[in-house]
C-alpha cells in the first residue's frame, strides 16, 4: 500500500473521527504540504529508518522550525503507528528519528510599569471593547477562551468564570467568521477565582453592554479574534508601548501571580495547564527581577 493511500485514510478515518475539525485540518495541511510530496509514493512497508530521517533533517533545511518539524514527524509517527497496531504492517520506524531539540522562547510579559499603563488607560476611558485586555491580565484566559466567553459562564455573586469552550477565526465565504469549540484541552476547563475589584468592574461592565458575550463586537458573536487583535495592537500603539501579542496578556498574569507568591499548583490550575511542571519549566526563567531582590534579602544577613 502507498504511504499516502494510508496517510489520507488514517486523517479520514481515525483523526476526523477523534479530533476537533481545526486539529483535523491543520494535520492535513501538514501532510498535504510537507508529508506526502517526499514519502507519498514509497509504499508504507519500504519505509526505513535511514529514509525517515533523511525525510527529518530535509524538513529542517527548509528553515522550519524546530516545534514545526517537531509537529510534522508527530504526525507522521501517529500514522506509522496506527498502521502497525491495524496489522497493515509489521513495524516502523519513526522511533529511530533523531529529533531536532526545540529550545524553549523567551516569555514575553509586560513590566510592572508597563501593566499599569495599561490598565490606567483602560480604566480611565472605560471603553467596553478593552476590558477583555484587563481582564485577561487578572485571569491569564487565553485570547480564544476570553471571546468564547459569556455571562452565563459568570457568577458575579461568587466572584467566578466557568472556562468550557474557546473559539477560533475560520475562512469561510470569502470571510473571517468566529467559530465556537471546546477548551485546548480537557485540563484547560476550570473554575477561575476573580480577584474582588475585577468583580467590582465586571459588574459596572456588565450595565453597559447587552450583548451574551463579555467581550463585545460589531456582531451578535462577539469580537472576533483577528479584530480584537487589533484593537490590542493598536491600544499598544497609542501607549508607545514595545509590540508584544495578545499572549503576552497570561505570560504577564503567570508572572505577577509567582511574583506575589501564588504556589505553582494553584497557578496551573487557573491556567488550565496539565501539570504544575509545565507551569514551572515555562515561567521560572522569567522571574529574575524577583529571584535577585530574594537573593539580596538573603545577602543582608552577611554580616
Amino acid at each position: 500500500m502507498l504511504y499516502k493511500e494510508w496517510m489520507n485514510e488514517w486523517l479520514e478515518l481515525y483523526v476526523k473521527a477523534s479530533a476537533k475539525e481545526r486539529t483535523y485540518q491543520k494535520y492535513r495541511r501538514q501532510a498535504d504540504k510537507y508529508i506526502l510530496p517526499t514519502l507519498g509514493e514509497r509504499e508504507v512497508e519500504d519505509l526505513t529508518a535511514v529514509e525517515l530521517q533523511k525525510f527529518s533533517v530535509s524538513l529542517s533545511e527548509t528553515g522550519l522550525s524546530a516545534s514545526s518539524v517537531n509537529f510534522i514527524l508527530a504526525i507522521l509517527r501517529a500514522s506509522l503507528k496506527k498502521c502497525v497496531s491495524l496489522g497493515f504492517i509489521d513495524r516502523q520506524f519513526s522511533d529511530c528519528i533523531v529529533r531536532p531539540k526545540v529550545r524553549m522562547n523567551k516569555i514575553l510579559c509586560f513590566s510592572k510599569e508597563e501593566q499599569k499603563k495599561i490598565e490606567n488607560y483602560i480604566l480611565g476611558r472605560r471603553n467596553p471593547l478593552h476590558f477583555g485586555i484587563l481582564l485577561s491580565l487578572y485571569t491569564g484566559l487565553r485570547i480564544g477562551e476570553l471571546l468564547a466567553l459569556t455571562w452565563e459562564d459568570v457568577d458575579l455573586k461568587n466572584g467566578t468564570i466557568l472556562v468550557t469552550k474557546s473559539c477560533h477565526d475560520s475562512w469561510a465565504e470569502n470571510r473571517y467568521v468566529k467559530i465556537i469549540d471546546t477548551t485546548k484541552t480537557q485540563c484547560s476547563e476550570r473554575v477561575i477565582p476573580l480577584p474582588r475589584r475585577i468583580v467590582i468592574y465586571l459588574k459596572l461592565h456588565r450595565k453597559k453592554t447587552d450583548s451574551r458575550f463579555v467581550v463585545t463586537g460589531k456582531s451578535e458573536y462577539g469580537a472576533e479574534i483577528r479584530s480584537y487583535q487589533r484593537t490590542f495592537e493598536n491600544l499598544l500603539l497609542k501607549l508607545h508601548i514595545e509590540h508584544r501579542g495578545f499572549h503576552a496578556l497570561r505570560h504577564t498574569f503567570a508572572t505577577r501571580a509567582l511574583e506575589v507568591g501564588m504556589d505553582v499548583k494553584t497557578l496551573s490550575e487557573i491556567l488550565g495547564h496539565r501539570d504544575p511542571s509545565v507551569t514551572l519549566r515555562r515561567y521560572a526563567h522569567s522571574l529574575i527581577e524577583h529571584k535577585s531582590e530574594m537573593m539580596e534579602r538573603v545577602g543582608k544577613l552577611l554580616g
